[in-house]
């Protein structure tokens, strides 16, 4: 029971399948009619209308008609929807003897998917007369033959069927025989010469009749032929065969002239009426072409090969004559046996090369199979490779549908190969391979992608406009315009940065050029984004970041902040003739507005009055007494440092000093010649001029005084905020506190003394009082006076 119960719900599921196949076939065939040997391009049927189908839709749906026997006999008119004849139609040459001569084709419909069966009934017209095969008959009687004898003679052959074929039979008038027009087993009519009274050797030796074969046709055609009778003498027994009717199997691969059987006849009478030959009775022209028999040894061979395909049984005539005339009659059957030695056939009737890559289930070919062997020579099984997105659909008979199981990837396979492979169940199993190729048409479904998520660039400052800085790139896994890519500048997130005007990237091949030199004291770093966009539609894209980075050079030569040079009189630094050796005269303040190595600075002493009395440390610029002074020492000295950078080639600036020996800081100051040549020109000066310039003088100074003043106190609170309190009573009132972030190794504390008569002025000389005070706002004060006596004299 428990067996009953799963097998019932098998045979539902088959029951199911079944439906579902035949709902896409017309269940009752469409049958038309034509007459044979009608022209080609004969209208046969409208099948727009006998499908019960709208103008077009036979277009629509890609109709087409298919005939069994793999010839297109027939032509659809897509649009007017009328089955034609595409050549003349012999029916002769199509069914031979067979009737009705019936033409199966097949209509097929996609989109979905429909079959419809039809028969074109193949009429036939009398174009054929009866032929007899042979012109001359002799027949040889026996004198002592009775009335009504029956002499069965040759049939005639009339290719026509039916009403067109062969009626009946007719001889000429004759007293002593005539003519009865019989029906054969296999329906033909075959005629049979009757005796109707005694024979007389002596009196007649031999009579010569027109037999007339005479078909039914409008008007009727015949065929004759001349019987000989010659009257024998008297031969009373006729040959009978042993064992008729003879039945043999004969293999279909059997080679020619191979035996086939031996048949045996006996004669009772002696002598030469007792000898008896063979041979084949009234045999078709296919008989005649295939067998052969051995007039005296009854042997039977095979004169051509077997095709079980196209005849499956002979159904063989054999006479066996004696020497006086007499006959006997025997059949052979021969079965041809079936060998599997037909290949599956499979034939296209629909294929699609090119199917898009995100299609859904979609019909790729439509086929039949077939195998001309029989039995299970001639059943079929049809696969295709499992390891492919296609599935094989049993539609109507032994067509097939191969369809995609689910919507392919191109970018994985752009290309399928497909073996279709139908073998049978013979021995040995015989296959046919059938190869299939389908492209998978692109569609846009990747975006693209930039080999690197983020680029780093670099250029180095002072470029040529138009210099090629670097490229990106981007890969689209897609084909044609979807993996044609553009390149571009995406919008910076600052409004303000002219990203246009400083970089620009080629559309096609994603290199990157700068449009115009570069600043790295300007601009150290830029970071902007650029896009790729497909063509596809809709497009696709994608971003990556690019970071330039500009690369210093040593463009900017070093720049003296003190002492300066661009004033209107030198500035003289005052050494006390009791200095010790390494005494700190004064020091050379120098920045680079490069970076690196370009900015790192150093100090040399080029060329001095004495060269052996000072001395300039290289890193910091610091000007050092290199020996104690002397009586013999000039009281002027002048002093060339160089100031030169670390770059590649290195740049460089000189500064002179001149220093002026004085027994100690109360000692009046004495003007230098070059400073007295420029008093005598002041004294010619009006007396406005000379106030005009104290008056200028005075307030630049205060000016000085009140931004130090706040600067220190800036300074003092970040100090005190830091941990690091700066005391402020060591301070005095007049005293100006200098200090900076630059090459100094220590911070002084000067006092501010202006002479308003020399026209010069000056900062005397104090110990350093305070530590790790910056000289950098010092240096930009003195940076922006323009005279000597307003500016600060570090020493």
């Amino acid at each position: 029971m428990e067996n009953l119960e799963r097998i019932h719900p098998n045979r539902q599921v088959l029951f199911f399948i079944l439906i579902a196949f035949l709902s896409l076939v017309h269940a009752e065939p469409m049958r038309f009619s034509m007459l044979e040997e009608t022209e080609s391009g004969s209208y046969v049927a409208h099948l727009s209308k006998e499908l019960v189908l709208g103008t077009g839709e036979l277009a629509t749906r890609s109709a087409r008609v298919v005939c069994d026997d793999d010839k297109q006999h027939l032509v659809l008119d897509l649009q007017t929807g009328d089955l034609l004849l595409r050549e003349k139609l012999d029916r002769e040459d199509l069914c031979g003897p067979m009737d009705p001569c019936v033409l199966h084709f097949q209509v097929f419909l996609e989109r979905p998917v429909q079959y419809f069966q039809g028969e074109l009934l193949i009429q036939d017209i009398n174009d054929h007369a009866p032929v007899f095969p042979e012109r001359e008959v002799l027949l040889k009687i026996l004198e002592n033959s009775q009335p009504g004898t029956v002499f069965p003679m040759k049939l005639a052959e009339d290719l026509d069927v039916g009403s067109n074929g062969i009626q009946k039979y007719t001889i000429s008038p004759d007293s002593h025989f005539h003519v009865l027009t019989r029906n054969h087993s296999e329906g033909k009519k075959y005629p049979d010469l009757v005796q109707d009274k005694a024979l007389d050797r002596e009196a007649q030796a031999e009579f010569s009749l027109t037999l007339m074969a005479v078909d039914g046709g409008s008007p009727p055609r015949s065929g004759s032929v001349l019987v000989q009778i010659l009257v024998m003498d008297v031969n009373d027994n006729a040959p009978e065969f042993v064992n008729t009717p003879y039945g043999v199997q004969v293999l279909e691969n059997s080679p020619a002239d191979s035996p086939i059987l031996s048949v045996l006849a006996r004669d009772a009478d002696a002598g030469e009426f007792g000898t008896v030959s063979y041979g084949l009775w009234q045999a078709s022209e296919e008989i005649q072409q295939t067998f052969s028999i051995n007039e005296v040894t009854g042997e039977i061979r095979l004169k051509k090969k077997l095709d079980f395909e196209k005849i499956k049984s002979y159904h063989v005539d054999l006479e066996a004559r004696d020497g006086g005339g007499l006959s006997g009659k025997g059949t052979v059957v021969i079965e041809v046996v079936d060998v599997n030695d037909n290949a599956p056939e499979l034939t296209i009737s629909s294929l699609t090369s090119s199917i898009p890559e995100d299609a859904p289930e979609t019909v790729v070919s439509i086929f039949r199979i077939r195998d001309r062997d029989s039995g299970d020579n001639g059943k079929m099984i049809c696969s295709i490779p499992d390891n492919l997105p296609f599935v094989l659909k049993p539609t109507f008979k032994n067509f097939y549908t191969l369809v995609t199981e689910r919507p392919l990837d191109r970018e994985s396979t752009s290309q399928y190969n497909i073996t279709i492979t139908v073998s049978d169940m013979g021995t040995p199993r015989l296959q046919t391979e059938h190869s299939i190729s389908v492209q998978v048409s692109d569609v846009n479904d990747n975006a693209p992608a930039f080999t690197h998520t983020s680029y780093t660039l670099r250029v180095r400052e002072n470029n040529g406009p138009g210099l090629h800085i670097g490229s990106v790139s981007a890969t689209d896994r897609d084909a044609g315009t979807n993996a044609q890519l553009t390149y571009s500048l995406l919008p910076p997130p600052e409004p303000h940065l002219a990203l246009a005007s400083l970089v620009a990237i080629d559309a096609d091949s994603g290199q990157l050029f700068a449009l115009r030199p570069l600043d790295y004291e300007a601009l150290q770093a830029l970071e902007f984004r650029v896009g790729a966009a497909d063509r596809g539609s809709p497009a696709l894209s994608s971003q990556a970041l690019v970071r330039l980075l500009v690369l210093d050079a040593n463009d900017n030569s070093p720049f003296v902040l003190y002492p300066m040079q661009n004033a209107s009189a030198p500035c003289t630094e005052l050494l006390p003739r009791a200095a010790e050796p390494g005494y700190l005269l004064t020091k050379v303040v120098a920045v680079d507005g490069d970076s690196g190595q370009n900015a790192w600075l150093s100090y040399q002493l080029l060329k001095a009055t004495e060269p052996g009395l000072f001395s300039v440390w290289p890193h910091n610029g610091e000007v050092r007494t290199a020996r104690l002074l002397s009586e013999r020492d000039a009281p002027k000295h002048r002093l060339l440092v160089l100031v030169r950078d670390n770059g590649e080639p290195p740049l460089s600036a000189s500064v002179t000093l001149h220093v002026l020996l004085v027994d100690g800081f109360s000692q009046p100051y004495l003007p230098l010649p070059e400073a007295a040549a420029e008093q005598g020109q002041g004294d010619a000066l009006t007396l406005h001029l000379v106030v005009a310039l104290a008056s200028v003088s005075s307030l630049f100074l205060l000016c000085v005084l009140a931004f130090v003043a706040v600067r220190l106190c800036r300074r003092s609170r970040a100090a005190s905020v830091s941990g690091c309190a700066v005391p402020q009573g060591h301070f005095p009132g007049h005293l100006v506190d200098v200090s900076g972030a630059g090459t100094l190794s220590h911070s002084y504390q000067y006092e501010v003394c202006l002479t308003g008569d020399s026209g010069t002025g000056e900062f005397n000389f104090l110990k350093p009082v305070l530590p790790k005070l910056l000289i950098e706002d010092a240096g930009r004060e003195v940076k922006e006076n323009p005279n000597c006596r307003n500016s600060a004299v570090f020493s």
